[in-house]
């Protein structure tokens, strides 16, 4: 059973996550893989409002997708996107990518492997990892412009379309604690984490939603 307090937490995790970037012509888009089929949808969505003349889907699979999506997310992405009738020579795919970093890295490599000057991208992400993928993307590529994108949803039409609600939660966490520790790894620049956020997140953890944390915790504030 989720408690009162812990859909209240999650909720400020995911208001924190929501960029609210306004899209905008990019020279690309990235669709970031993971279970979520939303994510295909949106770039989409995004590319038929001419957004972007070019996508590219990154991600091999994870435990969370390798019984729904065998042969990898982004062939599974590439594979919605061709159902809803884009054009196959716009898509390209990155099939190596197992997490946030690699989604870009090996993005970029693959756009100049094939010669794409790119200026700005539109980041398409799950709507509880816009800033984590954000601050990732602005690290590792710190020459590009970004702008932040997901499907628009409330919390709980995300909880009803997972039908997982501690799974989500436990993803909040995860993506948070990530958004705490990388700077420092390295992994993505630093974003300004409220008060209300982090105790919010603490407050979770405490409640055992931890099944998405990575060994290193971030430090407790004073």
């Amino acid at each position: 059973m989720i408690s009162t307090q812990a859909r209240a937490d999650a909720q400020r995790l995911w208001d924190y996550q929501q960029m609210h970037h306004e899209p905008r012509p990019c020279s690309v888009g990235i669709g970031l893989g993971s279970h979520d089929l939303g994510v295909a949808d949106t770039t989409v969505d995004l590319y038929r409002r001419g957004m972007m003349p070019l996508i590219v889907f990154t991600g091999a699979t994870s435990r969370t997708t390798q019984d729904r999506m065998p042969r990898g997310e982004a062939e599974h992405y590439r594979d919605r996107a061709l159902e809803l009738g884009v054009p196959a020579e716009v898509i390209l795919v990155e099939p190596h990518a197992r997490n946030t970093g690699q989604n870009i890295t090996l993005s970029r490599a693959l756009l100049e492997q094939r010669g794409v000057d790119v200026a700005s991208v539109l980041l398409v992400s799950k709507p509880y990892e816009e800033r984590r993928a954000y601050a990732t993307a602005r690290k590792l590529w710190p020459d590009v412009s970004f702008v932040s994108a997901s499907t628009p949803m409330k919390l709980s039409e995300y909880f009803d379309s997972i039908e997982d609600e501690r799974l989500v939660i436990e993803m909040l966490v995860g993506s948070l604690q990530r958004l705490l520790i990388y700077p420092a790894q390295g992994f993505s620049i630093a974003q300004d984490v409220p008060g209300e956020v982090f105790y919010a997140y603490e407050r979770l953890v405490a409640q055992g939603f931890t099944g998405r944390l990575v060994s290193i915790s971030p430090t407790p504030r004073g």
